[in-house]
């Protein structure tokens, strides 16, 4: 039974860490823009030129 007063324990100032972190993110503004990020994934590249294919002088 002490083993889990002690993981209790030992979660409480983990949780509080990661609810700090996810309370500074969210002030600075990181999860206000969630439809621009993968748009802008799917338009990043510029277009591929074709590339034309020499015949190298590989003879068997």
């Amino acid at each position: 039974m002490s083993a889990i007063y002690l993981l209790i324990a030992a979660s409480l100032p983990i949780a509080l860490g990661f609810l700090i972190v996810f309370l500074r993110a969210s002030r600075a503004g990181q999860f206000d823009d969630t439809h621009t990020p993968p748009m802008r994934m799917l338009h990043d590249d510029e277009p591929l030129l074709r590339q034309t294919h020499t015949p190298s002088d590989n003879t068997l």
